[in-house]
């Protein structure tokens, strides 16, 4: 296997997705992540990751835009291609979930849904004190809590001091129930929605077993097959090609039509969605994502312009002015939370 790719370098600029990639047409879409088959699939490895699938057969099932000019907190679908400002320029933060309770544990958790570790939460919180000088306005998490936890914690800190609110769609009554009627509050809002799409991918069989026991059992190489291959899922389980196809399409469909406005959003999620998503804005290989390691609770900076991804490492943290000075942009919104909060303390 090679080397493990580190995500911390500065100033590496990718264009947006191709429709005409071959990518496209590899396999049948994903239509539910937990009802997958054990089937395996042909690895293109010399070929990088631009799109996935064909839109024409695959619709994700998830919500995209949210306005706060309605009467309450809610939900829309894509924005207008004929809306999207090219020389908008927006920040893009992703966050892999903080040490969960399976994590300390040693046990393959996949989309069983567990919670943060006191570990976890700490992690949460730091990621939170790194990213808190850079604009946010939409949250994007998946649908367990320890990537909503992660969110949750990591918002707080934010100096803007806006509250993160989860976004329910599951039902009409659902969406009326938590209706905002203040237009006050909902500008010192920010909207969290979770979405299935950018879940863990799936262990099948696996989740729920130590990972020490199942290497003995199975074979270290088989294991290690399972959990590293490119094309390879466990039993009854995703590959990481397969989450791909659920997550970067809710990315293209969902969270990039934000961005294309100028929208600055989060992603709290976990190692393989995010490793799909990273495999789309880097365009990397089949061979290049499988070594590609995330840690838990560090963030990662791209900067959306110009229908590019500038890529821009990890925060260091609040008091790294540089870090904010990457855009004149983000630098000039750090220099109004300072002059924001002389007012306050005066």
């Amino acid at each position: 296997m090679a080397t493990a790719m580190s995500h911390q370098s500065v100033g590496f600029s990718v264009s947006r997705r191709s429709s005409s990639s071959p990518y496209a047409t590899i396999s049948q879409p994903l239509r539910d992540s937990l009802s997958v088959a054990t089937i395996g699939f042909k690895n293109h490895s010399s070929l990088s990751y631009t799109s996935r699938r064909n839109r024409n057969l695959y619709k994700t099932e998830a919500i995209a835009s949210v306005s706060y000019h309605n009467t309450a907190l809610s939900l829309s679908k894509n924005i207008p291609e004929n809306s999207q400002n090219k020389s908008n320029e927006a920040a893009l933060i992703l966050i892999r979930h903080g040490e969960s309770l399976w994590n300390e544990k040693n046990l393959f958790t996949g989309c069983v849904d567990v919670p943060l570790t006191e570990k976890g939460v700490g992690e949460a919180i730091e990621a939170g004190k790194r990213i808190s000088n850079i604009p946010i306005d939409v949250i994007f998490t998946s649908s367990l809590i320890r990537a909503q936890m992660t969110a949750m914690l990591a918002m707080i800190q934010h100096r803007r001091k806006k509250v993160p609110i989860i976004l329910h769609n599951e039902s009409e009554q659902a969406k009326n129930w938590s209706q905002v009627f203040s237009e006050e509050t909902k500008n010192q809002s920010v909207p969290v929605i979770p979405a299935w799409q950018l879940n863990e991918r799936m262990y099948g069989e696996l989740q729920g077993l130590d990972k020490q026991e199942t290497a003995e059992r199975y074979g270290k190489e088989q294991v290690h097959e399972w959990r590293r291959s490119y094309d390879i899922p466990p039993p009854k389980g995703e590959s990481l090609e397969m989450c791909a196809e659920r997550a970067v399409a809710y990315f293209e469909d969902n969270i990039e039509p934000k961005l294309a406005a100028g929208k600055n959003v989060m992603i709290a999620a976990h190692g393989n969605s995010l490793r799909s998503i990273i495999m789309y804005l880097d365009k990397l290989t089949c061979q290049e994502v499988i070594s590609l390691e995330l840690s838990t609770g560090i963030p990662l900076l791209y900067i959306f312009k110009e229908g590019k991804f500038m890529k821009r490492g990890s925060p260091v943290g609040p008091t790294e002015a540089g870090v904010y000075a990457y855009t004149k942009r983000l630098a000039q919104y750090r220099q109004k939370l300072e002059e924001n909060s002389e007012v306050i303390c005066s």
